[in-house]
């Protein structure tokens, strides 16, 4: 069986789970998600846990039955303390900051850019450390939008500059060889 498969979900206090066939609702202090998941897999409360079943040892139902139990884990880990993404501006003169809900990067062209969160996501910036931090209860939502604000600058390999995740290593190149 499936190691992660076969892990019960735990819910916490304050989280409230329906599950109607192949939907989940998933309701909490930070929101709440809904998602349909292949009729296959059988979700099931039992106890204040989410325990997830396959129906047979095919490969496409051992490899829904990991994905389909940590979906539900990252949905009510999310509407209960949500995620967090954070992205680092470097360069000079690059900076970014909130301005209502919105995100103003100012990272080297003629324009600032701005970026307005969907539904569910809030910006947090610090201008000493220079950090973007993208917040959200939908994991999935958190990681897009947090990529689609490191593809307005992606770093650069001589230099550095441009916006990366705050654990993300740049491959730094040597330049050009007659320069001294």
């Amino acid at each position: 069986m499936s190691r992660i498969g076969r892990m019960p979900v735990v819910i916490p206090a304050g989280v409230d789970v329906q599950v109607d066939g192949p939907r989940v609702h998933v309701k909490g202090p930070m929101g709440e998600i809904e998602r349909s998941f292949p009729p296959e897999m059988k979700v099931v409360i039992e106890g204040g846990q989410i325990i997830v079943e396959r129906p047979s040892d095919l490969s496409h139902h051992r490899a829904l039955h990991g994905m389909t139990r940590s979906l539900i884990n990252n949905m009510v880990v999310g509407v209960n303390t949500g995620f967090v993404k954070v992205l680092e501006v470097n360069g000079v003169g690059y900076r970014a900051e909130v301005d209502g809900k919105n995100l103003i990067l100012y990272v080297g062209y003629s324009h600032p850019v701005v970026i307005e969160p969907p539904f569910g996501i809030s910006f947090e910036t610090d201008a000493r450390t220079r950090q973007i931090k993208v917040l959200g209860y939908d994991k999935e939502l958190v990681g897009q939008i947090a990529a689609n604000i490191r593809l307005v600058r992606p770093p650069e390999p001589y230099k550095g500059k441009g916006i990366r995740y705050i654990d993300e290593k740049v491959r730094r190149k040597a330049g050009k060889a007659g320069k001294v």
